[in-house]
């Protein structure tokens, strides 16, 4: 497929139709708490390395970080998950509230903790993660609540993204009650899986797994060329009987299958951290699904955009003036 080649200006406008859209992310919400320091010893009580702590830093991740994303942007943004009721649950709302982040939608869930997720890092380099989390099935009240919530801001909004972690939030119910719902409303429904829920997201806009998830579940040896990928995306088209499929393939780039097969290659910009790109991709594509980009536009825009996030330490948000900037380069050569 032939793509158009768009210029400072075109993005320039498409970026500024992003920031009169309502997006509505659910979603497994993470708390990202990164400890950084050096290592100069191994400890005498057992030889793992010491790190010695310079600075702590708290980040949103999961789905709260495809909410910051298209915050960033400028689009409203609602984001409805649970959290536990807890001191990290006081810390997430501290930062949705320092980013500009509604808090109405943060349902608190004291049978299980907040999500967070504790790296350790010495000089940048990732030394271990320690995980506070449960993976169990939300309660049929949480479900309820969610749903609630959903149902109360469907006539405001452009598009709705599912972000599942697999940590119990995204229930075959509500699920299916968003996509139904959705469509009712002519909303478009973006969809970031993970291996538990992989086919229950029938009928979605715009399914985007990575290589790896679309191998496990298709239970398939995947390599990473496009025969193989186009194959695969033809046999989950069949059981999804999605949209279009757009899957993320690190160093490859993107194959999207609506139909017809583009392939978008990756993006040149160095790289330091890949945590949070893919959430950077969905939160970009349910921008342009909002704003009526045409797909390989928009998958090109969110690629430019991961690429951009990948350039900094742990999960940060896109920013408009480098993306804009990485466009102008991606379009020089």
């Amino acid at each position: 497929m032939k793509q158009e080649v768009m210029t400072a200006s075109s993005i320039d406008t498409i970026l500024d139709s992003f920031r009169s859209k309502r997006i509505a992310v659910i979603g497994d919400i993470m708390l990202d708490k990164y400890i950084f320091g050096h290592v100069s010893r191994i400890s005498p009580e057992y030889p793992v390395p010491v790190v010695d702590v310079t600075h702590e830093d708290y980040r949103l991740g999961g789905a709260a970080n495809v909410a910051l994303n298209t915050q960033s942007i400028g689009a409203k943004t609602i984001l409805i998950g649970i959290t536990g009721a807890d001191s990290n649950r006081e810390i997430l709302l501290d930062l949705f509230r320092k980013r500009g982040l509604a808090t109405e939608g943060l349902i608190s869930d004291p049978s299980r903790p907040t999500t967070c997720k504790t790296r350790i890092l010495s000089q940048n380099h990732h030394i271990t993660r320690v995980d506070f989390e449960s993976r169990k099935d939300v309660e049929k009240t949480i479900e309820n609540a969610v749903i609630g919530s959903f149902d109360s801001v469907i006539e405001s909004i452009d598009a709705v993204v599912l972000e599942d972690y697999n940590k119990g939030l995204l229930s075959a119910k509500i699920i299916e009650h968003i996509i139904t719902v959705s469509k009712r409303h002519n909303i478009p429904v973006l969809v970031d899986p993970k291996l538990k829920n992989f086919f229950a997201f029938k009928g979605c806009s715009v399914f985007k797994p990575n290589l790896s998830e679309m191998a496990s579940s298709l239970g398939i040896v995947l390599h990473n060329n496009e025969p193989e990928i186009e194959e695969a995306c033809r046999v989950l088209q069949e059981k999804l009987q999605a949209e279009t499929i757009i899957v993320t393939r690190s160093d490859k780039g993107m194959t999207i299958y609506n139909g017809s097969f583009t392939h978008i290659p990756a993006t040149s910009l160095e790289v330091s951290d890949v945590s949070g790109a893919g959430d950077t991709v969905i939160g970009m594509l349910a921008l342009g699904a909002a704003a009526g980009v045409d797909i390989v536009t928009n998958a090109t825009i969110a690629n430019l955009a991961a690429g951009t996030v990948c350039q900094e330490v742990g999960a940060v948000p896109v920013r408009a003036e480098k993306l804009i900037k990485a466009y102008q380069q991606y379009h020089q050569g």
